[in-house]
């Protein structure tokens, strides 16, 4: 997408821009005017999946909306990332486009870089409003532990060194049956690199950082969230020094775009006031 620039009352738009760091792009719109607000988005979304909160804070903000790495018109990383990469990479782009201080909107994936981000540079963050948030790993239930087993049994006997050596191409076509099988939808449809960084980044445990926060939170969670429950926002809310947490009931894992009316009024009050 070409680099757009034009400037009406002092509001800038820029889309389809690229920030590069350490063999990494990342690519990036900001559009508005006034104080910065970063919006962070989920696992397998983009920067679009904020479009309603764009639309609306630009208004009064300068709102930079990227797309991680392996995600949108970003590249993947140049080798498997952990959310701490991914975590630096936001660091440094907030560097770059002199918003220290930043405000932050996030959901899901996005909640996980903040929180590290907020925990590990509390000078690079305002306030935050986090929405379905991950970062917390839960215990898996009895059943996922028996589908794992299963999963790696099998694994174990398509995948080994003998037959590695007899029949390679048989063992990448049953190991890719396996993950159709076994993996999740996220997982599924991602590339074999892509993988390697969900694997590393889903086994993350943020818990830890919670306690060091010292950003304004607010969770906004929905009851009926089965990707990231509401215990998560509960264990966050109690944890982080000053949270609230505000329950959507019935709402999903997209809270916000399920109840975006109420979102974008919380949300509001919060950050602007």
């Amino acid at each position: 997408m070409p680099c757009e620039r034009t400037r009406y009352q002092e509001r800038i738009v820029e889309v389809g821009m690229y920030f590069e760091h350490e063999g990494a792009r990342l690519y990036y719109d900001r559009q508005g005017s006034g104080a910065p607000l970063l919006m962070l988005h989920g696992w397998g979304g983009r920067a679009d999946s904020f479009l309603p909160a764009i639309r609306d804070f630009q208004a009064v903000r300068t709102v930079y909306a990227v797309d991680f790495p392996g995600h949108g018109n970003s590249p993947e990383p140049p080798e498997p990332w952990s959310v701490t990469e991914y975590m630096e990479l936001i660091r440094a782009f907030i560097r770059r486009m002199g918003i220290e201080g930043t405000d932050i909107m996030a959901h899901s994936f996005g909640g996980r870089v903040a929180l590290l981000l907020a925990a590990t540079y509390p000078e690079a963050v305002g306030k935050m409003v986090l929405t379905g948030c991950a970062g917390l790993r839960p215990k898996p239930s009895g059943k996922k532990k028996a589908r794992t087993r299963v999963y790696r049994a099998l694994r174990a006997l398509a995948d080994n060194g003998l037959t590695r050596r007899l029949c390679p191409k048989t063992v990448e076509r049953t190991r890719e049956a396996l993950v159709q099988k076994f993996g999740s939808p996220d997982y599924r449809q991602l590339s074999p690199a892509m993988r390697r960084t969900f694997n590393r980044v889903i086994a993350q445990d943020l818990q830890p950082c919670l306690r060091r926060i010292q950003a304004s939170t607010l969770l906004i969670w929905g009851t009926e969230d089965r990707d990231t429950p509401l215990w998560m926002g509960e264990t966050m809310e109690r944890e982080i020094p000053d949270a609230a947490l505000i329950r959507f009931e019935g709402a999903g894992h997209f809270a916000y775009l399920d109840r975006y009316g109420e979102f974008r009024a919380i949300a509001w009050k919060f950050l602007i006031g």
